[in-house]
C-alpha cells in the first residue's frame, strides 16, 4: 500500500464545555482538556491515512507523546494537524501539533499501525 511521507491531516472544531478538563475528570477547570486534544490529534492522523488504505483495513493508535503547553477557553476554535514522518511496513509515525485562535497549544508525536480490521477485531 502507497502511504506517501509527509502526508498532512487536519481535524478542527470549537471547544464546548463537554471538551473541557472539568467534563473530562482531568482537572477541574473549564478550559480544553488534554485528553481532548490527544483524541483530535489523533483523529488528524488517522483520517489523513484512511482513504489510502484497502477495503477492511483501519488504523489503531499505540502511543502518543506530547505537551500542552497553553490553555484553550470554551468558544475558541482548535485545529489539530499532523504528518506522517515515518512508515514502516505497518508502523505509522506522525507528527501532530494542535493550534486555537491565538497559536499553538500543543506539539508531539503519535504512532499508529495498519490492522486488518476483522483480524483486529477476532484478536481481542
Amino acid at each position: 500500500m502507497e502511504i506517501p511521507l509527509h502526508l498532512k491531516g487536519n481535524k478542527k472544531k470549537t471547544v464546548q464545555k463537554e471538551d473541557t478538563a472539568l467534563e473530562h475528570g482531568s482537572g477541574n477547570l473549564l478550559v480544553y482538556a488534554t485528553p481532548a486534544m490527544i483524541a483530535l490529534m489523533e483523529n488528524a492522523a488517522q483520517k489523513s491515512v484512511s482513504e489510502l488504505l484497502p477495503g477492511g483495513f483501519t488504523t489503531v493508535g499505540t502511543g502518543i507523546s506530547i505537551k500542552h503547553i497553553k490553555a484553550t477557553p470554551v468558544g475558541l476554535n482548535v485545529e489539530a494537524v499532523s504528518e506522517l514522518l515515518e512508515h514502516d511496513g505497518r508502523k505509522l509515525v506522525f507528527s501532530v501539533e494542535a493550534f486555537d485562535d491565538n497559536g499553538k497549544i500543543g506539539f508531539g508525536t503519535h504512532t499508529r499501525y495498519i490492522v486488518e480490521e476483522k483480524k483486529f477485531l477476532d484478536s481481542i
